[in-house]
């Protein structure tokens, strides 16, 4: 499992411009299985994504295709963690 935080390089205006491209390149990350959860920052400086990969370098071809990163509006920091412990909703998560 990996948490993918996103920092934003160029203004927001920027951001906005390519949002719609990052949007549906979410959607397709989702119907692959790839993503879990995604949202915004608070405050906007970027994004948060929950991800499951075979490996850190098979997500990180994955998010090369992310217009944020096609362009280099976007940095990409991958934290690795193996869930130990859940909530019941998401027990689906852990290994153990």
């Amino acid at each position: 499992m990996f948490i993918v935080l996103l920092n934003y390089k160029v203004p927001l205006e920027t951001i906005d411009q390519h949002l719609p491209a990052h949007i549906e390149y979410l959607k397709q990350q989702y119907e692959l299985g790839t993503f879990m959860a995604s949202g915004r920052r608070v405050p906007r400086t970027g994004g948060v994504i929950l991800a499951q990969a075979e490996s850190k370098e098979a997500l990180l071809e994955q998010l090369a295709l992310d217009p944020f990163s096609r362009h280099d509006l976007a940095e990409y920091d991958i934290i690795e963690f193996i869930p130990g412990m859940t909530c019941p909703e998401l027990t689906f998560l852990a290994t153990s």
